[in-house]
């Protein structure tokens, strides 16, 4: 079986990690920085960073409209922390000109959970992994405020929901890869295969 093509898109934030996990389950995964990158990946990744840098770096890269029109026509994409805020319809608390992609029907705040130095970690029962409890790291973590019909609500922190899911795509609060736990990531990864 060929190895699954996923883009991590390399332009703020988080990379390295999501790259180290995606190969550690077998997928063949690699930087994206522009739209010819982007062009030859089956799936996507939003790593956490800041979104108003990235925001900006999606336009001045050229990635907006191609990663936009490859999600909204079915290309599965996770986006974690900064990337559930680019990814989300409505932004609170985000700069008037940052623009999100708008693929899923949440709501968010930026940095909802708190600044830096109310960071936290969170043991979660995410729906579809499994009884064993998923180790979240939250930092300055977005929290969405408002979820439409058409989303899953699959894990929630003290009633607040920090795993969604429409369609395919996937969008968390935390870092998942930020631990040894890869489950997420193979759950992202089976709605490619």
């Amino acid at each position: 079986m060929t190895a699954v093509k996923v883009g991590v898109i390399a332009l703020q934030g988080a990379t390295r990690p999501h790259l180290e996990a995606l190969h550690a389950l077998g997928a063949h995964a690699l930087e994206i920085r522009t739209p010819e990158d982007l062009a030859g990946v089956e799936a996507a990744v939003l790593p956490g960073g800041e979104s108003t840098t990235m925001s900006f770096l999606l336009d001045s890269s050229g990635l907006r409209e191609p990663l936009h029109d490859r999600i909204v026509n079915g290309m599965p994409v996770l986006g974690t922390c900064a990337g559930m805020i680019l990814l989300a319809d409505k932004v609170l608390d985000g700069r008037d000109d940052q623009r999100s992609l708008g693929v899923i029907d949440i709501t968010v705040r930026r940095n909802g959970f708190g600044r830096q130095r109310e960071s936290f970690e969170a043991d979660l029962l995410v729906e579809g992994l499994g009884g064993e409890p998923f180790r979240a790291v939250f930092i300055r973590a977005p929290v969405v405020e408002r979820a439409g019909s058409d989303v899953e609500v699959l894990a929630r922190v003290e009633g607040i929901p920090v795993v969604c899911r429409s369609g395919k795509t996937t969008v968390c609060s935390f870092h998942p890869e930020l631990g040894d736990d890869l489950r997420l990531h193979a759950m992202f990864l089976e709605s490619v295969r």
